[in-house]
C-alpha cells in the first residue's frame, strides 16, 4: 500500500483570506513537488457550487486552484460539494484503486474541510499524516470562540491527533518531513 497527498480547497480567493495564506500555499506546493518526485499521487479537492452567486459558483473570480500550489498534469482534480471530501466524491474508491492506505492531508480551512476530511479519512480506514504546518484557517481565526488563527491550528492539530477513530490513526508531521522516506 502507499501514500497519497490531499490538497483541500486551496482556491485562489480563499488563499487570499487565509492566515498566512500565500506562505501556506507555497509550502503545500513544495510538498506536492516532493510527492510527485517520489511517485506519490497528488489529489486536489476543490469545492464547487452550482448556485449562481454562491461562494464557490463557477463564475466567481478566483475560484480556481491557487497558482502557488502549482497543479501539474497528472494531478487529479476532484470536485466536492461538502466539507467532508469523501462525501459523494468517489474519493475512497479512487484511493483504494491507487493502493493508498495513508493520506497526507493539507489545505483549507483548518476548522472546516480539513477537520471534516481528516475525521472521515480515519473513519474510512485510512491512516492520516496531517501536515501540522500545511493547513490554515481564515485570517480572523474563530472570533466567536475567541481563538486566534494560531490557536485554531494548534487546537485542531491536538484534537485530531488524539481522537479515537474506528479505522485509521492520525499523526502530525511537519511539512519539511513529509515524503522523506517515501522511496
Amino acid at each position: 500500500m502507499g501514500q497519497a497527498l490531499l490538497i483541500i480547497d486551496m482556491h485562489e480567493f480563499l488563499v487570499e483570506g487565509l492566515w498566512q495564506g500565500a506562505e501556506t500555499a507555497r509550502r503545500i506546493g513544495g510538498i506536492a513537488e516532493r510527492a510527485r518526485g517520489h511517485g506519490v499521487p497528488v489529489l486536489v479537492l476543490h469545492q464547487v457550487d452550482d448556485d449562481p452567486g454562491g461562494l464557490f459558483a463557477p463564475e466567481r473570480q478566483g475560484r480556481g486552484v491557487s497558482p502557488l500550489i502549482g497543479v501539474r498534469d497528472g494531478d487529479r482534480l476532484i470536485p466536492k460539494r461538502a466539507t467532508d471530501s469523501f462525501y459523494r466524491t468517489g474519493l475512497a474508491e479512487v484511493l483504494h484503486d491507487l493502493g493508498t492506505d495513508t493520506l497526507v492531508v493539507t489545505g483549507a480551512a483548518t476548522d472546516y474541510c480539513v477537520d471534516a476530511t481528516v475525521r472521515s479519512a480515519a473513519s474510512h480506514g485510512f491512516d492520516v499524516d496531517l501536515v501540522a504546518d500545511g493547513h490554515a484557517p481564515m485570517s480572523v481565526g474563530d472570533p466567536e470562540a475567541g481563538l486566534t488563527p494560531e490557536q485554531v491550528v494548534a487546537h485542531h492539530n491536538t484534537v485530531l491527533s488524539r481522537a479515537i477513530h474506528p479505522g485509521g490513526k492520525v499523526r502530525l508531521v511537519k511539512a519539511a518531513e513529509v515524503f522523506l522516506n517515501a522511496d
